[in-house]
């Protein structure tokens, strides 16, 4: 019966594609996606520079935060948003969407090639093997998280694979190209600097070299005779076209102390501590670094760490194309442990890769490490529908969620029950539920993003062309509330001081203040009222969520109020920057 029921194979890939664009797509605009708190950094330097009329110099109405990358990301925004002119979210995060699936087609192509040439275990298509390569990308947490927001990173995980790539799609001709491919390739990772940093170019030309080496069969004489030149060409390819934001830029000297010094140097600096000591220890240290790409895949990290037992179990007869993607996940791991600051998230160039090797070896995963996801996404699943229906009760019509969101919910856990219990389809279905998940994620927080977490337009009227103080615990974080606020001249005041709404009344004529929901605020003069989502939680609260606590700490209201007779004697700039 159940057969009858779910579509053939090659139906399923495609069915499963379509619901992973409709996931990316799904809730764009949304104030609480998964994101960085960066997104809101990039956005206010990209409005201000549009605001200004050029393309260059970068604009920000505070110097510490002018140019902090490269101009691609900026421009792209103030292309997708008219100069500013169609300013919303949507506008600015839809070309990183269109980035995140271009990346998946070259997954797609290159795990079908690759599965063309080489044996796969199992009863798998190139073109399936292509589609669980896709799939597995788009269901690594990592690229929902950073594949969608108005950041760096969907852009270069595209350019910077690009590259690899392309050496392995075209590998009979393309290693021995002389020029015209090497000059590709630096045009590729130049573009893909000019979104990022000139910093790249060190792994990904150790990799690249590495990579030349392996093809030469690690015959070192014929890799300096014959490659060695092609590296040259392509990192003097790449820095040149980095170096045209210096010539261009009319204050390159700004360019060297803010880009260069600033947010490169800047981090090989220890700050506190010594370097090694950092190294070893803390949230920065090799360790934190070395489980990053099981992090960065989420719910299919226990796959993922499969992989990787398979692939050294396996060291002696992987595929040369395998062993050249483990060559640049290395390159990456290894190159990223010298700056002081370590993260998963500077992984995530490698996560293509990763794709393609856990799409190569899936029927030699282990069933186990599947369904250890699927467990995982079941409790997700169970969180969420815990939330959402205290969050349903809270509200006084407990309309919040219509019935459209419940049929999600038990569909995404019946198809996680059929990929647990039924043998025959866990490995097909172990992607679809993990995207499933994630659009119920974004279906759970799209009610923040309705009538209950928006201020009335009467509110939003009311504060056009006024000061209006809004809380801000991360840099930028008030330029958010231009989306919430159209028109109003936002300011951010630092959350972390924890002021009460009678020491802002003292200080501000208008400003929003968060609050528990059952909180009262009887001395108020409301002008509007709104549901949200708290972010950044200090380990103690982190402690009382998993303690059972999860409702109240990540649900707040949050108030408009007006104060006529504050005495505003603060500067309009405070600590938010």
């Amino acid at each position: 019966m159940l057969r009858k029921v779910i579509p053939s194979p090659f139906v399923g890939h495609v069915l499963a594609f379509a619901l992973a664009v409709f996931t990316y797509f799904y809730g764009l605009d949304s104030q609480h996606i998964p994101k960085n708190g960066d997104e809101f950094v990039y956005a206010h330097i990209t409005r201000i520079t549009a605001d200004s009329g050029h393309l260059l110099p970068l604009q920000s109405q505070f110097h510490e935060m002018r140019n902090t990358k490269p101009p691609l990301l900026f421009w792209q925004g103030i292309i997708s948003t008219h100069w500013g002119q169609s300013w919303s979210l949507w506008n600015l995060r839809y070309p990183s969407v269109i980035y995140t699936l271009l990346t998946a087609l070259l997954v797609f192509f290159l795990a079908s090639k690759l599965a063309q040439e080489q044996t796969v275990e199992g009863n798998s298509t190139p073109a399936e093997t292509g589609f669980i390569a896709a799939l597995t990308f788009l269901a690594f947490f990592s690229t929902y998280r950073y594949g969608r927001p108005f950041l760096i990173n969907p852009a270069e995980v595209f350019w910077f694979f690009l590259p690899f790539f392309s050496l392995l799609y075209w590998r009979s001709f393309s290693f021995d190209s002389r020029i015209s491919f090497p000059l590709l390739l630096g045009v590729e990772v130049g573009i893909g600097l000019l979104y990022k940093s000139f910093a790249l170019v060190v792994p990904i030309g150790l990799a690249l070299a590495w990579w030349y080496l392996h093809q030469r069969d690690y015959r070192w004489k014929a890799f300096l005779h014959k490659d060695a030149l092609k590296i040259v060409v392509i990192g003097v390819m790449s820095l040149a076209m980095f170096g045209l934001w210096f010539v261009f830029d009319p204050d390159p000297q700004a360019v060297w102390r803010e880009f260069v010094i600033g947010e490169n140097a800047a981090k090989f600096d220890p700050n506190s501590g010594g370097y090694f000591a950092n190294l070893l220890w803390g949230g920065s240290s090799v360790w934190a670094l070395l489980v990053g790409y099981p992090m960065n895949a989420g719910l299919l990290a226990f796959p993922v760490l499969a992989v990787f037992w398979i692939a050294y179990r396996r060291r002696r007869m992987l595929s040369h194309a395998e062993k050249m993607l483990c060559i640049w996940l290395i390159v990456l791991l290894v190159i990223f442990t010298l700056p002081s600051q370590r993260t998963a998230r500077y992984l995530l160039e490698g996560m293509p890769g990763l794709a393609v090797l856990c799409a190569l070896n899936w029927q030699r995963i282990s069933r186990g490490f599947f369904v250890a996801s699927l467990l995982f996404s079941g409790l997700v699943l169970a969180l969420l529908t815990l939330l959402s229906w205290r969050l349903q009760h809270e509200t006084p019509d407990g309309g919040l969620y219509l019935q459209g969101y419940w049929l999600l919910i038990f569909f995404a856990v019946a198809l996680t029950l059929v990929a647990i219990f039924w043998a025959r389809y866990t490995r097909a279905l172990v992607n679809v539920v993990v995207l499933l998940v994630m659009l119920t994620l974004a279906a759970f927080l799209r009610p923040l993003d309705g009538e209950a977490g928006n201020f009335s337009l009467e509110a939003q009227r009311y504060s056009v062309g006024k000061d209006v103080w809004t809380p801000c615990n991360f840099r930028a974080v008030d330029e958010g509330y231009r989306f919430l606020l159209p028109g109003a001249k936002v300011h951010g005041y630092l959350s972390d001081h924890a002021l009460t709404v009678s020491e802002l009344s003292t200080r501000y004529n208008l400003f929003a203040v968060q609050m528990p929901l059952k909180e009262k605020c009887d001395d108020c003069k409301v002008i509007g009222q709104r549901l949200d989502m708290r972010s950044r939680h200090s380990t103690e609260e982190i402690r009382r969520i998993f303690m059972g606590e999860a409702f109240q700490l990540l649900f707040v209201k949050e108030l408009l109020v007006e104060a006529p007779m504050a005495v505003t004697a603060l500067p309009l700039v405070e600590g938010c920057r």
